[in-house]
């Protein structure tokens, strides 16, 4: 079994969805090293999430990110926490929805994503900061 891991900063990103699917594989080189195994992608962050969906039609991202400005509204009058700004708690919450982390299958050293498939940042906040990522592959 082969396992590998490292920690990459992202630089910061606008609010919205941004595919990294290169960013990805280019900070992992040593997939190439594992026949079958898994990609897991961890963001160490609570206001920014990570998903896999459409990477051709750049107004996919677009439309995510309306919907989640509908469905998670900013400036509710139930949310307490308030201080850190009104897109803070809904980034959060956005943060839950979409989750922290993906795995993707490693066939024959490639990652085996569908062909209309691609990793996204999800960018929660108005004015976020550089990001981390934790990127393990393993497998045999």
């Amino acid at each position: 079994m082969k396992f590998y891991q490292k920690e990459i900063k992202l630089p910061a990103h606008k609010r919205g969805f941004h595919l990294i699917t290169e960013t990805i594989r280019a900070s992992m080189l040593q997939i190439v090293d594992i026949r079958a195994g898994m990609l897991q992608v961890f963001i160490k962050h609570t206001s920014a999430s990570l998903t896999i969906n459409e990477n051709a039609d750049p107004t996919v991202r677009i439309d995510f990110e309306s919907h989640m400005n509908t469905m998670v509204p900013e400036d509710a009058p139930y949310y307490i926490h308030t201080y850190e700004g009104a897109d803070d708690m809904p980034a959060h919450i956005k943060a839950s929805l979409m989750g922290t982390s993906i795995q993707i299958p490693i066939t024959d050293g490639k990652l085996n994503l569908g062909i209309w498939q691609g990793i996204y940042l999800c960018e929660h906040r108005d004015n976020a900061s550089a990001r981390k990522l934790v990127i393990s592959a393993f497998g045999i």
